[in-house]
């Protein structure tokens, strides 16, 4: 079998055309990103209850592997909202508040996703992402936005947090209030309002790091530092050192849960930012490549003491706007995190809590999508239910509990869906040779004596028998004029050994009685089970050329040969 190195390693498919232009974009990308990058990622360690350098070193590592295998070119990798909040929410459980076994298990779950990325990849497993709908995902997004918040509002109001889910920290912060630090409160109500204004009038630029050298300048040299803030403290000046996550199987036991939720989020999240900006900038990304690169970066970055990353749109976002071109941007965004973590992490000993709060709450409120949820309402309203099911579950349960249980409701829903589907009995289009569904189109032409019906979804075991209950009545209101009834397969593409059973159940019970019955508009693999099933002989050959029109005109024809053969026989 031959191998394809460029589908492989994507990097071939562009370095051969790389030029000092596009070095020059790219490189403008990085510093633009870097500036993005460090104060979101400090924020997001925090998020994930470990010190902030570790959130940096999500960043640095992880975009430099993503570049080595990843299909997109503007795609940036580094910690998410999402993924951050669930690390910090389960592991403050596994860990027992053990900040060393925190920091391992939290580099083990990147390790697990890595496996789990490798396994889908081998296994062709890329189809995942389907199991997790857009409608699941806006609910999610918007509870766990609401949860995140929630757990920053302690830091803006210069209160210690309490509680262990989302009703009891509300109760708790309601209680605390009366506390409330007025200058820490103020100080994180200016930044916030600074980020969120300058990010929607300046598109493009780094507004947050403006805002964290601003706030640092503040607390180093005037008396704010006096007045209850909490500062980040010492970074160290250096760069991640090598470090084996402890691979205990009663450890790896204990985070695969964790990790199957992290994997989900991140390659959900990676491959919806990867589509949206290849479809701007004109080229297509490869989901199943994406699956190889998502693994890679999560295990440099595990060895290098970090946890789990993914791409996300709004860093993507930023190095698309900033002018990247290529995943090189990702390398040189790592040399400038580099740079600064060894030269300037020092500086950053000041930069108050209560801004990493600010920027955290800028890039959540995002997730909170209130014109889908408006859509939904409009258009589906068993959208709406789920998405909303899914928000609420995150509140009630948690979030790793509330992904499971918005992916459930939408398979309980696909399953409710097929198995009741709508059955439409069809009349022709009046002047075509068309046939439709008469309950919506009550002036379509019924046909004397002819029954003709269609089921909108597969035809399977756990449906056979609320279609035949749904049919049959309507079989016996008309069988005294009764002479052909018609099914149409057009609109089931899939029908198992039971379905085929129902067509044979339907054919030996309107046989006797003298009712001719026909399928029509087979697809293949329906073709196939009534061969398989010796059920194709009892109705005539089902050719895959005839249409409904078709079948119809020459079933009238064997109807009217059979008469008159009967009388004859007379």
């Amino acid at each position: 079998m031959k191998i394809n190195l460029k589908s492989i390693i994507p990097p071939l498919q562009w370095l051969p055309s790389y030029n000092f232009k596009t070095l020059g974009s790219d490189a403008i990308a990085g510093i633009m990103l870097t500036a993005y990058a460090i104060p979101v990622s400090l924020a997001y360690a925090t998020l994930a209850g470990l010190p902030p350098q570790y959130g940096v070193y999500g960043y640095l590592l992880g975009g430099i592997f993503y570049a080595m295998l990843g299909t997109s070119r503007q795609l940036a990798v580094g910690p998410t909202s999402a993924i951050s909040m669930v690390i910090g929410v389960t592991l403050a459980n596994l860990s027992g508040g053990d900040t060393q076994r925190w920091l391992d298990l939290a580099s083990l779950t990147a390790v697990v996703l890595a496996g789990m990325s490798f396994l889908a990849y081998f296994l062709r497993l890329d189809s995942i992402i389907n199991f997790i709908s857009e409608t699941v995902l806006t609910g999610f997004k918007a509870g766990a936005a609401l949860t995140i918040m929630l757990t920053q509002l302690p830091k803006l109001f210069g209160v210690s947090s309490g509680g262990t889910n989302f009703f009891n920290k509300l109760v708790d912060l309601v209680q605390k209030l009366p506390d409330t630090n007025f200058y820490v409160m103020v100080f994180g109500i200016i930044a916030f309002l600074l980020i969120l204004f300058g990010e929607k009038y300046f598109k493009g630029k780094p507004i947050a790091i403006y805002v964290v050298i601003l706030s640092i300048l503040l607390i180093s040299l005037t008396p704010l530092a006096d007045h209850g803030f909490k500062t980040v403290g010492v970074i160290p000046s250096e760069l991640p050192k090598f470090h084996i996550p402890s691979l205990a199987w009663a450890d790896i036991k204990s985070v695969i849960l964790l990790a199957s939720a992290c994997f989900l989020l991140a390659y959900i999240e990676s491959v919806s930012a990867g589509r949206t900006l290849a479809h701007k900038n004109g080229y297509d990304i490869n989901p199943h490549q994406e699956l190889l690169a998502l693994g890679l970066a999560n295990l440099g970055t595990a060895f290098g003491q970090g946890y789990p990353v993914s791409g996300g749109l709004s860093q993507s976002a930023v190095n698309d706007g900033a002018g990247a071109k290529t995943p090189m941007a990702l390398i040189f965004t790592s040399i400038f995190i580099g740079i600064c973590l060894l030269f300037l992490a020092t500086l950053l000993k000041n930069l108050p809590t209560v801004i990493l709060a600010a920027i955290v709450f800028v890039a959540v409120i995002k997730l909170i999508n209130i014109k889908e949820f408006r859509r939904m309402w409009r258009a589906n309203k068993s959208d709406f239910v789920i998405a909303l099911l899914a928000g609420i579950s995150v509140l009630a349960f948690g979030i790793l509990q509330g992904v499971i249980i918005g992916a459930l409701a939408s398979l309980i829903l696909i399953i409710k869906f097929v198995s009741s589907p709508h059955v439409a009995v069809l009349g022709k289009i009046p002047a075509t040779e068309r046939y439709s569904d008469i309950s919506r189109h009550p002036d379509n032409i019924m046909t004397p004596g002819i029954l003709m019906f269609r089921v909108e979804a597969p035809i399977v075991y756990f449906n056979v028998n609320y279609i035949y209950s749904h049919i049959w009545p309507k079989i016996e209101n008309e069988m005294a004029t009764l002479r052909i009834v018609i099914f149409d397969l057009s609109t089931s593409a899939y029908i198992d050994s039971s379905g085929a059973r129902l067509i044979k159940k339907l054919y030996e019970n309107l046989e006797p009685k003298g009712v001719i019955f026909k399928v029509a508009e087979a697809h293949s693999e329906a073709r196939d089970i009534l061969r398989y099933e010796d059920i194709e002989h009892l109705l005539g050959h089902v050719s895959r050329r005839d249409s409904l029109h078709d079948v119809i005109t020459n079933t009238l024809t064997e109807q009217e040969m059979r008469e008159r053969i009967r009388e004859e026989s007379i």
